[in-house]
């Protein structure tokens, strides 16, 4: 099978990116807040009136290679995408704690230095849901508008799937209070990281899960250190879009997943009549892993809402 660099990592089969993602690719760094902070870019194959600026921010646990098969569907869009503070290349935050709060805080220092202005599009995934969404409503006008895949729509500490989050703050917290080298084989053991991969996979093609399986060993474990992991976890159980929602007055589209069981479809549905100004798009027969398993109707979704509300 033909392989494609992606100039960022490793090849990749290019049954799942396209020949020209590697030439829309940038790679760059930049300090924010005393941090150094990778991040990418992908520039548009070709400007058009529609081409936006998308600053995407990822999941827990994952970094800027999670999103890669969606902006390989939006080569009209320019997209921006850091590995957060902590995750991937990027350091951890110098002496704060890795909450919502300090990472919407490193939004505004990462747009700041890269001169993104109000009309930039914020994208969040999952845990990344949660930092955009808190961000948006804590800074009004900031940015235009807010798209949400797999939002993390209601509390994760409550509801059928409490007693699981609850195990896994556990997980966490064991883990970092163990010794180092043991400590970070529990968090790194490939058959932890397989079992969570093949929970969210809902796909029945067999490459494609191969592909999934082979993404999430390579990159779930990526992160800098256990204090900073289990900060973020934390974070990500702790917070939710819900808890934001009257004050995102900005049109938001979320992405939902029909089979998605960490952010379940009927949270979506009572999310989205909370917020003011607000577009449902289910994806059907996939889960957690939009990103991964239906990158082309996201991007088609994401690409419509754009058209929808211009800049």
């Amino acid at each position: 099978m033909e392989k494609v660099e992606t100039a960022n990592g490793p090849q990749a089969p290019s049954e799942f990116f396209s020949t020209s993602l590697a030439r829309r690719t940038h790679a760059s760094d930049v300090d924010v807040d005393g941090s150094n902070v990778a991040y990418w870019t992908y520039e548009p194959v070709t400007v058009t009136p529609l081409t936006r600026t998308i600053l995407v921010i990822h999941g827990f646990r994952g970094d800027h290679h999670g999103l890669l098969r969606v902006a390989d569907q939006l080569p009209e869009m320019r997209i921006i995408m850091p590995d957060l503070p902590a995750f991937g290349s990027s350091e951890p935050f110098v002496a704060d704690e890795h909450s919502v709060e300090r990472y919407g805080k490193f939004i505004t220092g990462f747009m700041g230095a890269l001169g993104l202005g109000p009309r930039t599009v914020l994208l969040g995934h999952s845990f990344g849901s949660i930092v955009a969404s808190h961000f948006a409503a804590a800074h009004p006008g900031a940015i235009y508008p807010l798209i949400l895949i797999n939002p993390i729509a209601a509390p994760a500490l409550e509801g059928p799937k409490g007693i699981m989050t609850k195990l896994a703050v556990l997980y966490y917290q064991a883990s970092a209070k163990l010794p180092r080298r043991v400590g970070l084989a529990v968090l790194r053991n490939r058959a932890i990281v397989r079992v969570m991969s093949i929970t969210m996979a809902k796909t029945k093609d067999k490459a494609l899960r191969r592909f999934i399986h082979g993404q999430h060993d390579a990159y779930f474990s990526a992160f800098s250190d256990r204090k900073s992991l289990l900060e973020s976890f934390k974070a990500s159980v702790s917070g939710n879009v819900a808890e934001v929602a009257e004050q995102l007055t900005l049109p938001v589209l979320l992405v939902a997943g029909e089979k998605d069981e960490i952010a379940t479809l009927p949270n979506q549905h009572k999310l989205m009549e909370r917020l003011p100004d607000a577009k449902l798009e289910v994806i059907p027969g996939v889960g957690h892993l939009i990103h991964y398993e239906t990158p082309e109707p996201a991007a088609a979704a994401i690409r419509t809402f754009l058209e929808e509300h211009p800049a």
